[in-house]
C-alpha cells in the first residue's frame, strides 16, 4: 500500500470530499482546492495551505497514481480530480470513511455515521462497521482499531495511510460544527447520542410538516 505524506491526505481527504458533496464545481481548480484543504469545519487540525503546499501534495498524488489533472472542455483553467477508488480498489462506503478518517482524525463508529453521512448515507452503525471491516481486512489493513479515548467506553479506529497524521493516543478535537461547547471534552457516546437526538427531532419536524400540509391530524410513528 503506497504511504502517504500529511499534506496528500488532506488534499486527497478534500478532493473526494468536493466530489461527493459539491459535484457541481468538481473537478477543482488549484485555488478552490486550497480553500477546501483549508476550511475550518470539518477539518482537525484546521490548516492554513498556500498554492505551493497544495501543489506539491497534488505533484506527490500525481506519482503514485491519486490524482490526475482535468482538462475540460472550454476551460483554460487547470482542474484536479481523485481516482483514490480504483488506484485503492475500495468501494464508496470504504472510501467515504477513508476520508472522513484523513480529514479529522480517530473517531469512533457512532462520529463516522454521522459526520460522513454529508459524502453517503449510512443506514445504520452496522453498515460503517461493515466498511471498517472490509478496510481492516485490506492487505495491508487500511484502518486500525483504537481504544477509547480517556472517558468514553466507544473504541476508535484510524486510518494507517498516514500513520503519523493524528495522534493515536489522544481524542480528536471537535470541530466547530459539532454539538459540544468550546472548552468541553469530546465525549464521543455523548456526541452520537446527541446527534441521534437530533435527527429524530429532524425527523418529527418533517413528519409533523407533511400531515399539516395535507390537513390531516397529526400522528406520532
Amino acid at each position: 500500500m503506497t504511504e502517504l505524506t500529511p499534506d496528500e491526505c488532506r488534499v486527497l481527504g478534500a478532493l473526494v470530499e468536493k466530489a461527493l458533496t459539491t459535484p457541481a464545481q468538481y473537478p477543482l481548480t488549484l485555488n478552490a482546492l486550497v480553500s477546501a484543504c483549508s476550511q475550518k469545519s470539518n477539518r482537525d487540525p484546521v490548516v492554513d495551505y498556500d498554492e505551493d503546499r497544495v501543489l506539491s501534495a497534488v505533484d506527490g498524488l500525481r506519482r503514485k497514481g491519486l490524482v490526475r489533472e482535468a482538462m475540460l472542455s472550454g476551460s483554460r483553467v487547470t482542474k484536479y480530480r481523485q481516482i483514490a477508488r480504483e488506484a485503492l480498489e475500495v468501494a464508496t462506503p470504504e472510501l467515504v470513511i477513508l476520508t472522513e478518517l484523513m480529514l479529522r482524525g480517530p473517531q469512533t463508529v457512532g462520529e463516522l455515521r454521522s459526520r460522513a453521512s454529508r459524502m453517503h448515507a449510512f443506514d445504520s452503525t452496522d453498515a460503517v462497521e461493515a466498511a471498517l471491516k472490509t478496510l481492516a481486512d485490506h492487505a495491508p489493513p487500511m484502518v486500525q482499531r483504537l481504544a477509547p479515548a480517556p472517558g468514553s467506553r466507544a473504541a476508535r479506529w484510524a486510518q494507517t495511510l498516514c500513520p503519523t497524521l493524528h495522534p493515536l493516543d489522544a481524542p480528536a478535537a471537535p470541530a466547530r460544527n459539532d454539538p459540544v461547547a468550546p472548552g468541553e471534552p469530546a465525549d464521543a457516546d455523548m456526541l452520537e447520542r446527541l446527534e441521534n437526538l437530533e435527527r429524530e427531532v429532524a425527523r418529527l419536524r418533517e413528519q409533523l410538516s407533511r400531515y399539516l400540509e395535507a390537513g390531516e391530524r397529526p400522528t406520532i410513528d
